[in-house]
């Protein structure tokens, strides 16, 4: 584990606006910066409320994000961008968005391709700015500096980091998650708290992540519950928002663990949304750290609102009845995972070694499976 003597390096967007009816400040710091050839990448929902942006000059939209965003996807986004050459990119959606418009802010004109960037610190530079808004509160894109795209061909998400895909402005505006539907809500923010709570019981772990960890779990614990019974209420969508982007800065220096490298494979080869793999997966990975993590595990369960508590069966109990009170489908069969594509899953979650070479405890290519079983 480290300690307050190992190195670290935060990145952090430039400007991060955060608040309630914010959401025009992307035209306000578009003008201000004298950008008017503008690109917006974003999911059909977002693409017909771009006008909430107030955006200046020539605004082209990308409307066509898919939930789990792969090479297809980028390329038709990427051939855009060569069309529009904008001097402003803006991510405006979930995650999926906001990764899609960290690479369209750097690829075009790059000479560098997809593959080649692939890994950390491989992109060359960015000439154009690079605007974040997120639309839901689960990934905290907004915040760093990785970007994931499945690649068809290996059915495996790629990542690409680098600081040179690090927004310059970020604006948090809680306001536009108000529409999330419950069972989005739901996942999405079990999947900003599996990102703080990995970060937290990592190999990689660091006191000065903890802190945003730890806070971006008890956040989870006291407003997601009352977001899922009442969109509406704005205090909730602030704190799951403020969660999220904590979250995403826990990605950047530490990374998540078994949790993520687990729940990849439902949303690449099932094309299970990302938060809901996170969430049904999330009590079978903490109970597995449990025993090596003891004082870890006893700190996330209390901020969450529940018992603290190491045991394993404990651990597990609680964190699957928290899911699944949130109306979270924690079965794969209800899911239509076929069983039989129990093995071939296993294997492709043991071989994501970027993610499971950081869980605090060896996770085998037999327990993976175990864990698959246990949650058909």
């Amino acid at each position: 584990m480290t300690n307050l003597t190992t190195p670290i390096e935060i990145a952090r967007p430039a400007i991060i606006e955060f608040g309630s009816g914010l959401i025009s400040a992307a035209g306000r710091w578009a003008r201000a910066k004298g950008l008017s050839r503008i690109l917006v990448v974003s999911d059909a929902f977002n693409a017909n409320r771009v006008n909430l942006l107030d955006l200046p000059g020539e605004v082209t939209v990308f409307g066509e994000v898919k939930p789990e965003p792969d090479l297809p996807n980028l390329e038709k986004v990427l051939a855009l961008a060569e069309q529009v050459k904008p001097d402003l990119v803006i991510g405006f959606g979930g995650g999926s968005a906001m990764d899609l418009a960290k690479l369209v802010a750097v690829l075009p004109g790059s000479g560098q391709s997809f593959h080649e960037v692939v890994g950390p610190e491989k992109v060359k530079g960015r000439k154009i700015a690079l605007f974040q808004v997120p639309t839901t509160s689960g990934t905290g894109s907004e915040g760093g500096t990785r970007s994931l795209v499945t690649d068809p061909a290996t059915q495996n998400k790629a990542a690409v980091q680098s600081r040179f895909m690090l927004a310059d402005i970020a604006i948090v505006d809680p306001d536009l998650t108000l529409t999330v539907p419950p069972a989005v809500t739901a996942a999405t923010g079990v999947d900003a708290m599996a990102h703080c709570v990995e970060a937290f019981t990592s190999k990689k772990a660091h006191p000065l992540i903890d802190l945003y960890a730890l806070e971006g779990i008890r956040l989870v614990g006291r407003f997601l519950k009352r977001a899922v019974v009442d969109g509406s209420d704005a205090e909730a969508r602030a704190g799951l928002s403020l969660a999220s982007m904590y979250g995403g800065f826990c990605l950047g220096p530490v990374n998540t663990t078994a949790g993520h490298a687990v729940a990849y494979p439902l949303g690449t080869r099932h094309h299970i949304p990302h938060g809901l793999a996170c969430a049904l997966i999330f009590p079978h990975t903490l109970a597995f750290n449990a025993p090596v993590m003891a004082e870890k595990t006893a700190l996330v369960l209390e901020a969450l609102g529940l018992p603290a508590s190491s045991n394993e069966r404990t651990v597990f109990d609680a964190t699957y009845a928290f899911c699944a009170d949130l109306g979270v489908e924690m079965k794969l069969s209800k899911l239509n995972v076929p069983e039989s594509d129990l093995e071939t899953m296993a294997t492709e979650a043991h071989a994501i070694r970027r993610l499971l070479d950081n869980n605090p405890r060896d996770l085998s290519r037999d327990q993976i499976l175990d864990m698959y079983k246990a949650a058909y």
